[in-house]
């Protein structure tokens, strides 16, 4: 007899115009306005219906939380009932944060994954009525200092693959002690990846989940270990139509049927079996490209065509975001304000738990003139769009003229937009200037043409 744990990482990029707040049409998504609403229909929805949330362990992304409530409440409260339920009923809920923008953190500034961390504790906390107990890394990228971070803001466990560890994995998924560089230490829980792509690339027939059950879990359970799947949420019922069913199966299975194992979830089997042996961590590894994180950076042999454009992209991203920076800096400094744990704080507003003014007076700067509220809240505004531009989708796939890559110059676009428009500064010159370095291996058309298609559709 062992444990089986099913791990949903459920996450959708933010599609909403940044000038408009509003998605545009997606014609392949047909015969949906959107993918949003297409994968909610197939996915979100009917897993929702079946209780299931309520059974796995899974985490929801910040940006497709947000959209669910407001365009599928009925599923979004479905899913947020789950989780309080079964965090009620064991003192410990089935539910992990995410970083808010899914960035690649271990490619990101320290005090950006600062950010990213506590707003995604926040947003968890926001939705859900309590704290997270662990954190889903986006695309399971990680480094140490990531690790730090989280364990520093009292996130005790994640998710890794067994490709991403040195050390005896003896004790299947664990949970492990990862040591971290300051003394302190986080637990880990390693996913069988065979098994988890097993059901991601080879999901069965509903009518055969039973030989698949005998084929692919039942002599792992042997051992009497924890057996964890981690996998896309989207798994059930988008990328695979019979992907609802074939989870009610293995999630209804008796527990002492032949398959020999009960159904778990992460908190609570660390409580229930605190971690025993110690793993090391492979720094800048990911669940999703065996080249590092070179996807995310010059483009590896996981997407195919001419990848050039996303080192030159990142580039002008990156130049952006310390201009960006240094805008911002020199104005809360001018103010008397620490700028980045105000930044950290303003999640708060983004997720309409007060309003802008609001926050400032709560942060000790009611003595701000109008004048002076209004440009710190512009700038606090354009940070989270530079903090949407690194969305990990934006370099995921193949070619500069997808939608992702357009939309974090979009992102890009409306921050140097708020930032003008508070400060008197123009910093569209040289994220022009740097954008015409990245071309469409397609197209042939580049970055800075982009530019210029997305200042004339917003009018500005």
């Amino acid at each position: 007899m062992c444990y089986l744990c099913i791990h949903g990482h459920f996450y959708q990029p933010p599609r909403a115009d940044p000038f408009t707040g509003r998605i545009p049409r997606e014609p392949d998504a047909a015969p949906y306005a959107n993918w949003n609403q297409r994968i909610t229909a197939e996915c979100y929805t009917p897993l929702a219906g079946a209780g299931h949330f309520g059974r796995i362990s899974f985490n929801l992304g910040g940006t497709l939380a947000r959209w669910l409530d407001e365009h599928a409440h009925a599923t979004y409260e479905r899913i947020v009932t789950a989780e309080r339920d079964y965090q009620e009923a064991h003192t410990v809920g089935n539910g992990l944060a995410q970083p808010v923008h899914h960035t690649i953190l271990p490619l990101a500034r320290r005090r950006d994954k600062i950010c990213q961390v506590r707003w995604g504790i926040a947003s968890f906390a926001h939705r859900f009525g309590h704290r997270p107990e662990g954190m889903w890394l986006p695309e399971m990228a990680v480094d140490y200092e990531t690790l730090e971070i989280m364990a520093g803001e009292g996130v005790r466990f994640t998710i890794l693959s067994e490709e991403q560890v040195h050390g005896d994995l003896d004790t299947g998924a664990g949970p492990y002690w990862v040591r971290l560089p300051g003394g302190g230490r986080i637990a880990v829980f390693v996913r069988d990846r065979a098994m988890s792509d097993a059901l991601s690339f080879g999901m069965p027939d509903s009518a055969y989940v039973d030989e698949w059950l005998r084929d692919q879990v039942e002599w792992r359970c042997q051992r009497g270990d924890l057996l964890l799947i981690a996998t896309d949420g989207e798994t059930f019922g988008h990328h695979h139509r019979q992907g609802v069913e074939v989870l009610d199966r293995i999630l209804s299975a008796p527990a002492g049927d032949a398959y020999g194992y009960h159904l778990t979830t992460l908190g609570v089997h660390l409580r229930q079996t605190p971690p025993r042996a110690e793993i090391e961590v492979i720094e800048n590894t990911s669940w999703s490209c065996f080249h590092r994180l070179a996807r995310w950076v010059v483009g590896c042999d996981c997407t195919p065509g001419d990848g050039r454009w996303k080192g030159a992209l990142r580039r002008a991203l990156d130049n952006l975001a310390c201009d960006l920076d240094g805008v911002y800096v020199q104005e809360a400094r001018r103010l008397g304000v620490e700028p980045w744990p105000l930044r950290d704080d303003y999640i708060s507003v983004v997720l309409g738990q007060v309003s802008g003014l609001a926050f400032l007076s709560g942060s000790g700067l009611a003595r701000l003139s109008s004048g002076e509220a209004q440009r710190l809240l512009a700038l606090l505004e354009a940070q989270f769009h530079r903090q949407r531009m690194y969305t990990s989708c934006t370099f995921f796939f193949d070619d500069l003229e997808r939608h992702e890559p357009r939309y974090a110059i979009a992102n890009g676009v409306r921050a140097i937009v708020l930032t003008h428009r508070a400060t008197g500064d123009d910093l569209s010159n040289g994220f022009r200037r740097d954008l015409g370095v990245a071309v469409s291996g397609k197209t042939g058309r580049t970055g800075a043409d982009i530019l210029d298609e997305i200042l004339t559709k917003a009018e500005v």
